[in-house]
């Protein structure tokens, strides 16, 4: 203290007003600092991407073509695609709100020799201030006169009993001052706090989600694909001698063909639609990117207490000292308790079965409650005879002092207080004494949070996901590793100290990995914010996708971390801002439906990308072929335009189709997802081909009934193919839902109408209709087996994909 206060060139006097302006001036105010974003900014960061290249690069040709048209419908699908996303990154971001709310606002600070309430804000180092019960500590300080006192520092650390601090300790901002009354001596406030690195790691950006990475893949696979056909297109046109207007034209028809337009909307209905079915089961989604993330989850950190524990105290089996008995024992803690006073070792006690019974019929004629100074608390009770008993509970050192026979019952209470706290329990003594007799010892209470009926079960069903529950906790190693053995966990529990590398330590050698150690162990304990946030972080750079559960700002920075932060039912309101999901029912339990749910939206949004893909390439390559080869155009622009509303409209209902949820974590195997599609749509390319020959060589038909003839044929079977892209399996293992199945044949009548009658187009009739959905149905059963081939030519290495469906058995790799 002497040290710290030359440093601060202060003194348990307080500053001058003129002195704190100064410093206050020159160190800034003690808030936590904001880094505003330009909203032009964001909205601009949504035009640069590969899917917002494409459309502009349409837009780019409709101009030079002078297609207004057209240029007016690409500028509104890329303002409609940026502004989509610039609203929910704009909204997103109020992690540091929450944050300070939590903060105090007034703080009592010693000015000129006085006393005076000022701003929290207003406070700087050097500034000594009073801190009394209940006070939210307005920041980083270490306590000078007065005390001992008892702070909660859960906000921060997490753990579930206040600590005690005494003269020279530290005391947090953002902490609470539950019991004494002390000076402190500020030494670091607003950016310098800890609960300010807290805020800091929350405003950390997280790494883009892997749904946003697969995107990008895809966008960046057809954008090559696109890119080639259209110069090999150019080139040929320009040798040729095509007039320019007409190939650009042309090249603006392949480039529209080739953006998935729908493909953020489709995925964004899937995800929204499993967000409204997990909101059903109590799981609000905050980020809808997080429900892909939750489907791959391979870890999850859990918070423990008012995660899998209740947070609130609980006793086990006491300890009696000869003659009394446990209902004695028990009987005299209630006397000695008192529920009005809102303590929660009184709120324990006074909820055993005992309590009620020892409180009948006895008159309580004076009580001392509990203090730092004293550690114990004191009644004095009548009974109806008029019989008086003075009973006392605390601290087992104060109680064993208070007793004449504390000699031969030390070893004895000693022990039993070793055995609780090898445990993780807290140890409470009680002492009876009759009228004005010795006080007698009368046992030890042990005090623990206990977990939640369904921790346990809810824990093993996650292990049968294939999801690995790791604990983390502020409270001591022994704590947790009792709460780990109650749960069924392991019990490899590292300390916080373990994770630092500080340089001269056995850790900071270069083979030392802390990612390594984290990852072989089954919980932590004494952590800060700063630990969940690096433990979360080395976990996700060895790979693995992780969840992290939690309640208090002291979660904030590891909840937004996290691959999937989940707040969990009564978090606070730091906690909510920072998580992608938040519970509403207490208890893990939620989460292993949340998980399936997700998995099953995973599915579809696989089955969608695979069949987005397959009918990007059909169309690209057979209309390229047909140009280059055959000098022919299969398609009008107008029958392109007709293809992606008809299909992709429909294709929204995979947002309901019928899953099955993977029993192990899933997550986007790109190279099978590439290599499936473009395989399935190399063979719709073949079939087209194949009717392409028949109707030209087999029945010399007119160009215009060819257009139409292939149009049906590309409307039919692209919708075929959703239903062999929808399982990895035989199209038949999964049977499909309802609302997919009527809105597939509703478009295909429409364009099965629009061909027969020629509206829009060349009209061929119904013999030739019923002869296209005849030959898709049969290369449709061809496309399963190629799908088949594909899963198994990819899909040789061990993947996750592979794990889906467990009655077919792949190549060994």
């Amino acid at each position: 203290m002497p040290e710290l206060l030359r440093q601060l060139k202060a003194s348990a006097g307080g500053l001058a007003s003129a002195e704190a302006l100064r410093r206050l001036q020159d160190g800034g105010p003690n808030e936590l600092p904001r880094h505003a974003v330009s909203p032009w900014r964001l909205l601009l960061g949504h035009l640069w991407g590969p899917i917002a290249w494409m459309i502009e690069l349409a837009a780019l040709l409709s101009a030079l073509v002078r297609d207004w048209s057209d240029l007016g419908l690409i500028l509104l699908l890329l303002a409609a695609n940026a502004g989509v996303g610039f609203w929910e990154e704009f909204k997103a971001g109020n992690e540091i709100a929450a944050l300070e709310a939590q903060l105090a606002r007034e703080a009592r600070v010693l000015r000129d020799g006085l006393w005076r309430l000022v701003p929290a804000r207003e406070l700087v180092p050097g500034d000594v201030i009073r801190l009394r019960i209940g006070d939210i500590v307005p920041a980083d300080a270490r306590l000078l006169d007065g005390g001992p006192v008892e702070v909660d520092q859960s906000p921060l650390t997490g753990e579930s009993l206040p600590v005690e601090r005494e003269r020279g300790g530290a005391v947090l901002s953002g902490s609470i001052l539950r019991r004494g009354e002390a000076d402190a001596l500020v030494h670091a406030t607003g950016p310098a706090t800890s609960f300010a690195r807290t805020a800091r790691l929350a405003e950390a950006e997280p790494p883009p989600s892997h749904f946003q990475q697969a995107v990008l893949k895809i966008g960046d696979y057809l954008i090559l694909v696109a890119l080639l056909l259209i110069t090999l297109i150019l080139v040929v046109a320009l040798f040729r001698g095509h007039g320019m207007v007409e190939t650009l034209r042309f090249a603006l028809v392949l480039c529209v063909a080739s953006i998935p337009v729908a493909m953020p909307t489709v995925l964004s209905v899937t995800l929204a639609v499993g967000a409204e079915r997990l909101a059903r089961r109590r799981a609000v989604v905050t980020r809808l990117a997080a429900i892909e993330e939750l489907a791959g989850i391979d870890i999850l950190c859990s918070d423990k207490t008012g995660t899998l524990t209740q947070n609130r105290l609980s006793l086990g089996s006491p300890f009696c000292v000869p003659p009394a008995t446990p209902e004695q024992l028990l009987r005299c803690a209630a006397l000695a308790s008192r529920a009005e006073d809102g303590d929660p070792i009184d709120a324990a006690v006074l909820e055993a079965p005992e309590a009620g019974s020892a409180l009948a019929g006895m008159r309580i004629e004076g009580f001392s409650p509990f203090d730092p100074v004293s550690k114990r608390t004191e009644a004095t009770a009548v009974d109806a005879a008029g019989r008086r008993l003075r009973v006392s509970k605390g601290a087992p050192q104060v109680i064993l002092a208070l007793a004449d026979e504390a000699t031969a019952v030390h070893p004895a209470v000693n022990q039993a207080v070793e055995a609780f706290a090898c445990r993780g329990f807290r140890s409470l003594a009680v002492a009876a004494a009759e009228d004005d007799g010795p006080w007698r010892v009368l046992g030890v209470l042990p005090l623990f949070d206990p977990p939640r009926q369904d921790s346990r079960t809810t824990l093993e069903e996650l292990g049968q996901l294939g999801i690995t529950t790791k604990l983390i906790t502020g409270d001591q190693v022994a704590i947790a590793r009792e709460m780990a053995h109650q749960l069924g966990l392991g019990s490899t529990i590292l300390p916080a100290e373990d994770l630092e590398t500080a340089p001269g330590t056995p850790q900071a050698s270069p083979l030392f990995d802390p990612g390594e150690r984290i990852e072989g162990s089954d919980g932590f304990a004494q952590v800060f914010p700063e630990h969940k946030y690096r433990i979360v972080e080395l976990l996700q750079r060895r790979g693995h996708l992780v969840g992290m559960t939690g309640d208090g700002v002291n979660d904030a920075p590891a909840l937004k971390r996290a691959d999937a932060g989940i707040a969990v039912s009564g978090a606070s309101d730091a906690a909510r801002s920072a998580a992608d999901i938040v519970l509403l029912s207490p208890g893990l339990g939620v989460v292993v439906a949340a998980i399936r749910e997700s998995r099953r939206i995973f599915q579809r949004m696989h089955h969608y990308a695979v069949y987005r893909i397959a009918e990007t390439i059909r169309v690209l390559v057979f209309m390229t072929v047909s140009i280059l080869v055959f000098d022919f155009y299969p398609l009008s622009a107008l029958m392109i335009v007709l293809l992606a509303l008809l299909n992709d409209g429909a294709i929204l209902s995979i947002a309901y189709d019928r899953t099955r949820w993977s029993p192990r974590p899933v997550r986007w195997q790109m190279p099978v997802v590439l290599g499936v599609a473009t395989m399935l749509g190399l063979a719709g390319v073949v079939a087209t081909f194949g009717l392409l020959y028949l109707a030209e060589v087999g029945f010399n038909q007119a160009r215009p009934f060819i257009q139409t003839l292939l149009y049906l044929k590309l409307s039919v079977a692209g919708h075929l193919t959703v239903f062999a892209a929808r399982t990895v399996g035989p199209f038949w293992s999964v049977r499909p839902a309802l609302p997919l199945l009527l809105a597939v044949v509703g478009t295909q009548l429409v364009a099965t109408l629009l061909a027969v009658y020629g509206i829009l187009m060349a009209p061929i009739g119904w013999g030739w209709a019923l002869l296209v959905w005849g030959y898709s149905l049969l290369w449709f059963l061809v496309e399963d087996r190629v799908k088949l081939l594909a899963y198994d030519l990819f899909g040789r290495r061990p993947t996750l994909l592979r794990r889906l469906v467990p009655h077919r058995r792949l190549r060994p790799g």
